[in-house]
């Protein structure tokens, strides 16, 4: 009879909830009051939040919508929360796995947290104490303990059941291989801010069939990575339920104390933003560009005359490895455009054609290549003729204030970006830019964490800003003289007859 009246909840969660907890009678769950138009549905003064509810029912009516008939694929179900403090975000978690796997037999899933220390002390066991008092809680074995998290169908432990894994990016192999085709493979992601990428990219596999659901709950306290793209980017939006919940609208949060944080940092400070009002920082600790300044540049709308008349420099910024891009752009005072976006290349003769190219269709006043995997490509540009120039990203930078060029170059983009330069609507060129943080150090040298390090935390190489940094390497001059124009392979140089030695700054 329990099972017949679980189908009944297939596509109704908020109905799940209000029927399998003990709302009205069990005194730790007697603390939000149901609010209209819930409380004249159900036959019960507690429950959910508003925003909760809300949710819950926006879930079901997108199942409903799905209707997945047991065999064939549907599309997945992504939900994001992003939110302040003390909301409840954990208790929702709980309340969706129990809603899965009561309501769907030989569900599979996963849920995670940006610690191992979050995993065990709040988000499992917010699904332990909820599942206990759950009415289908007796269908289950739960496990508790670092390393053996996990709920089990008693009858079918193999094949129903949902773990918990640290995400760890050396642990992203455990979210591969995840597959209900017959029914729902899902994925939990709690303060999902601090999850890597990489883990969820995994993650993404085991929503190719069945009923794929993932969810996503965090506060923002980062503005990088895959949670902050689902609210910015047209392909999150598109591809993700979003909702943003200001901890000032929910019943259980301590009002008092948010109105004094409002009061001591400001409304619209980044403490304020991720805390209470359920918004991503302006700028993260430890980020060097703020979103701020990227916002401001993006797709910024420049007059021919506020960039003309300055130098057209072509950059490229190679690639030899990995999945990184080969990158070539062209700055021109303000305005910077990436020209060509490719794969890894390591035909240094075919990338510099290309390169000369590109040059020449844009009567270039100077060519600049990272030195990084570039020597190859400058060599094959000097065997054409070409007068191009090596920026040496890891070289002592002649900046006292900046540890190596990569940081004094990052620095000079960051001031161009303030003063007014305007960026394509380029969301990877977006990422890059606001994705180095910055490495603490106690002589207050400016030092940008390294690519490894951006990796590690899933963000990828930041090839389009970089292409862009590295146009501030040298002064260069328009190649006018007296009124006629020196092409490239004439004799021009990048500094035009100054009396002062450009490498000074590097």
């Amino acid at each position: 009879m329990l099972a017949e009246d679980m189908g009944r909840f297939y596509a109704d969660p908020l109905g799940f909830v209000m029927y399998a907890y003990p709302w009205d009678t069990d005194p730790e769950l007697r603390v939000v009051k149901l609010q209209p138009p819930w409380d004249m549905i159900y036959e019960s003064e507690y429950g959910p939040d508003v925003w909760a509810c809300q949710l819950l029912a926006r879930i079901g009516k997108q199942v409903a919508a799905n209707n997945f008939n047991g065999q064939d694929a549907v599309n997945a179900l992504r939900e994001a929360v992003v939110s302040g403090h003390g909301i409840g975000k954990s208790a929702i978690t709980a309340w969706l796995v129990d809603w899965i796997m009561s309501t769907r037999p030989g569900a599979q899933g996963t849920v995670t947290a940006n610690t191992a220390e979050q995993l065990s002390s709040k988000t499992w066991a917010q699904i332990v104490k909820w599942t206990k008092k759950c009415i289908t809680g007796h269908w289950f074995d739960l496990t508790t303990g670092k390393g053996a998290m996990a709920m089990r169908h008693k009858e079918n432990p193999e094949k129903w059941f949902c773990t918990a894994q640290t995400c760890r990016e050396e642990n992203s192999e455990s979210f591969a291989g995840q597959h209900a085709a017959t029914s729902t493979s899902f994925y939990l992601f709690d303060e999902a801010s601090a999850v890597p990428d990489t883990i969820r990219e995994v993650a993404e596999g085991g929503l190719t069939d069945g009923e794929p659901m993932m969810f996503a709950f965090g506060n923002g306290t980062r503005n990088t990575g895959w949670f902050a793209d689902i609210f910015r980017t047209e392909v999150g939006r598109k591809r993700w339920g979003t909702m943003q919940v200001d901890s000032r609208s929910v019943q259980i949060t301590n009002k008092e104390q948010l109105d004094q944080w409002i009061e001591d940092y400001g409304l619209d400070s980044d403490f304020v933003k991720v805390r209470v009002r359920g918004m991503f920082p302006a700028m993260s600790a430890r980020q060097f560009i703020s979103v701020t300044d990227v916002d401001a540049a993006f797709g910024r709308h420049l007059k021919a005359e506020q960039y003309k008349w300055a130098a057209k420099i072509v950059t490229c910024d190679p690639a030899w490895e990995g999945d990184d891009d080969l990158v070539i752009g062209i700055r021109q005072g303000l305005r910077f455009e990436v020209l060509r976006v490719i794969g890894k290349n390591d035909n240094d003769m075919q990338v510099a054609k290309l390169l000369a190219d590109i040059e020449d269709d844009h009567e270039a006043d100077a060519v600049f290549v990272d030195g990084g995997f570039g020597t190859g490509i400058v060599s094959a540009g000097r065997s054409m003729g070409r007068d191009w120039h090596i920026v040496w990203f890891g070289a002592k930078s002649n900046d006292p204030g900046c540890l190596n060029v990569r940081a004094f170059l990052w620095r000079e983009m960051r001031d161009w970006l303030k003063a007014g330069g305007s960026i394509p609507k380029d969301h990877n060129l977006y990422r890059d830019l606001i994705g180095p943080e910055i490495v603490g150090r106690p002589d207050g040298v400016l030092q940008l964490e390294a690519k490894k390090d951006m990796k590690a935390r899933g963000l990828p190489s930041p090839g389009r800003a970089d292409a862009l940094a590295i146009s501030f390497a040298l002064p260069v001059l328009p190649r006018v003289k007296h009124g006629i124009l020196i092409h490239p392979g004439e004799g021009a140089s990048v500094q035009h007859g100054l009396e002062y030695d450009p490498l000074a700054n590097i």
